[in-house]
């Protein structure tokens, strides 16, 4: 070995929730750890994440609240290292915190503490921190491991985590590097695409953004998957956290469902009133019925979108069925650019669900969103970073 190349027992790429996260377990083992970074600073993603605060998880996580080819595989994970577990780290270093609504736990001030916290759990791992690492290229070395080539010097080491993320925000560093290296051992990788990320409008149905800044609250419905929470119309088309949750399971062709009075008692009808004998039967009593599930300017607009062919019972009960089942035609995504997070990824068939390294390549492991196990919106992905990262942790 040239004197140039530096000796680790483990090396991990990536700098994110979940390279952080493994590097201090990993250090914490005893083991020689360097966590190489390409930009020059580290969890960039963590920092705003959150509206800045960090949902940093979700109390109620169970696999049912991940998408992957393999529905079972983040099971073992999930089930060694628990909400609680991360909870109890972060109050060790007294982190002030809150639930949210839906089991949502934030920072109560600034998410740059969970990343100091990361940090010093990295510090007292020894783990060394090489930031600006770029143009990494990896070699695998047989019985010697792997050695890792950047701008930063070259690393040899037994075992090497791959935990560069996603495609998910270019501007905060987000490249293909895992992918890539996921194909040069051999792995199969599921194609990326955008997810929790915000639809685009086009043709007729642009005419919605001139409710640009509205909000309601919704059932959305996409791939068969129902999400209840807040619709958002933007300047480009939908968003929300309604609609940022059934994008992940959106695909291009497909409608978006979208019932706009999902809180009506169990057989209550929207328009029942209208169908009452004597009742008024016109479009001024259709905005009447919508402004009392709906913002006025919504209300006013699918009334106008969705008036009745008729005003008979039978037309009611059409306009109604249509109102609770709205039909949009996304013609795309707002892209990696807007997208939280990057759904696909290595596929979990190449990798051991509880100790996440590759089957066919020893000392080879891939965490985080590099991996096809995708969260809903909520802190569920952090959640499968911090898990997949202390399952990697402890094999290595």
């Amino acid at each position: 070995m040239t004197p140039d190349v530096r000796q680790f027992d483990l090396v991990v790429l990536g700098a994110g929730a979940a390279g952080l996260m493994c590097a201090a377990v990993a250090g914490a083992r005893g083991r020689r750890v360097a966590l190489l970074e390409h930009s020059a600073q580290p969890g960039r993603k963590i920092l705003i994440s959150g509206g800045g605060r960090c949902n940093f998880t979700n109390l109620y996580c169970g696999p049912d609240r991940f998408l992957s080819e393999n529905p079972h595989f983040a099971k073992s994970a999930l089930a060694l290292y628990e909400p609680g577990h991360f909870l109890e780290l972060v109050e060790r270093y007294g982190i002030a915190w809150h639930e949210k609504t839906l089991g949502q736990l934030f920072c109560d001030h600034s998410a740059l503490a969970i990343l100091n916290m990361l940090l010093a759990e990295c510090e007292r791992g020894r783990v060394e921190i090489v930031l600006n690492a770029r143009g990494i290229v990896v070699e695998g070395s047989g019985e010697n491991g792997f050695r890792v080539v950047s701008s930063q010097g070259q690393f040899q080491a037994e075992a090497l985590v791959v935990a560069t993320g996603g495609l998910s925000i270019p501007k905060l560093g987000a490249t293909g590097l895992g992918y890539e290296l996921a194909r040069q051992f051999g792995l199969k990788v599921i194609a990326p695409r955008p997810a929790l990320v915000p639809l685009l409008l086009g043709g007729a149905e642009t005419d919605w953004t001139q409710l640009a800044g509205v909000a309601a609250g919704v059932v959305a419905q996409a791939g068969g998957v129902k999400f209840r929470e807040k619709l958002l119309v933007t300047h480009r088309g939908l968003s929300g956290p309604a609609v940022l949750q059934a994008s992940s399971y959106w695909r291009p062709g497909e409608p978006l469902l979208v019932d706009f009075a999902p809180g009506m008692a169990d057989g209550a009808a929207l328009l029942g009133d209208l169908r009452q004998p004597g009742a008024r039967r016109d479009e001024a009593a259709l905005k009447q019925a919508l402004r009392g599930v709906l913002p006025q300017r919504m209300a006013v607009y699918l009334a106008g979108q969705g008036a009745p062919d008729g005003w008979s019972n039978a037309a009611l009960e059409a306009c109604e069925q249509t109102l609770r089942r709205w039909a949009f035609h996304p013609v795309g995504t707002e892209g990696f650019e807007k997208a939280e997070v990057t759904a696909g990824g290595v596929d979990t068939a190449c990798l051991q669900a509880r100790t996440m390294e590759a089957r066919t390549v020893p000392g080879l492991f891939f965490i985080g969103e590099a991996v096809d196990v995708t969260g809903h919106l909520g802190g569920f992905n952090f959640q499968w970073a911090w898990a997949s990262a202390v399952a990697a942790g402890r094999a290595v």
